[in-house]
């Protein structure tokens, strides 16, 4: 399913403390936090006639088998497992397995901005900085309504939540949202496989040559509605995982390495 939404419609979902990250204005007074806000905000009434947000999702049945996530369309997810600690954590334990003869049922989505908010201030440095900022916020603000909608509503596995704006930016909804890139779903190729199952480009997303996403404010993901599931960090893996989880993935090992640069001991 593919939704467009206007700005006015996600603003309230902005997790403002992570825009002041942004700015490097997060220990600085709250005057200071207030006037940067106020020339966000003025900027975002400007331009909520002629910039939309965009969102593309689909719930699908699935199972898991060892570290993957079997899709009911055919398509193999794999994922990587914790390496330490306990109880070494994977996505994959958040679905019902294969084994137990009933299928589960897993949310992918991805959500982005209209191009032009990326494009078209190059004339003002000021301005342009400002607005990509704000279209990385509104992308993160489509994927937290897209979100609360599909929890109340399209998979409706929790209908009488009743939860505050603060209380969503906490996170304390039932179930997980990871985002391809983000510690639990480290491998940008994965992509890849979601724009197989979502077509990304009718929301305006394209993918470079390493999984990143064009434009750059756009967030990819999983919806695991598990009552026990919670984000991890899958940390670093070792050799012997990076060869499984290429076999795995369909890739070669030399191209996993690339990927999962980052993760590798």
């Amino acid at each position: 399913m593919k939704i467009d939404y206007r700005i006015n419609a996600v603003k309230s979902y902005i997790n403002w403390d992570y825009f002041y990250y942004a700015w490097g204005v997060h220990n600085k007074p709250a005057e200071e936090k207030q006037k940067l806000r106020n020339e966000a905000e003025s900027m975002l009434l400007n331009c909520r006639k002629q910039y939309q947000t965009h969102a593309v999702f689909l719930l699908l049945d699935a199972n898991s088998n060892g570290d993957d996530i079997l899709l009911s369309n055919g398509i193999r997810l794999p994922f990587l497992r914790q390496q330490h600690g306990e109880p070494c954590l994977c996505l994959a334990d958040y679905i019902r397995p294969q084994s137990a003869g009933q299928t589960d049922k897993i949310g992918i989505f991805a959500t982005s901005v209209d191009i032009g908010m990326e494009q078209d201030f190059d004339h003002d440095p000021y301005e342009k900085m400002m607005m990509q900022l704000l279209a990385d916020r509104l992308a993160e603000a489509t994927a937290e309504r897209l979100h609360k909608e599909v929890r109340q509503t399209y998979w409706g596995y929790a209908r009488e939540e009743h939860l505050s704006m603060n209380e969503l930016h906490i996170e304390t909804f039932q179930g997980i949202r990871p985002a391809v890139g983000y510690p639990s779903l480290p491998d940008t190729s994965l992509n890849f496989l979601l724009d197989e199952v979502l077509d990304m480009q009718q929301i305006g997303i394209r993918l470079t040559e390493s999984g990143a996403m064009k434009p750059h404010a756009s967030v990819s993901g999983l919806m695991f509605a598990h009552p026990q599931a919670r984000y991890f960090d899958v940390g670093k893996i070792d050799e012997i995982q990076l060869q499984d989880y290429a076999h795995r993935r369909g890739l070669p090992v030399e191209t996993m390495r690339g990927f999962l640069a980052a993760n590798l001991r």
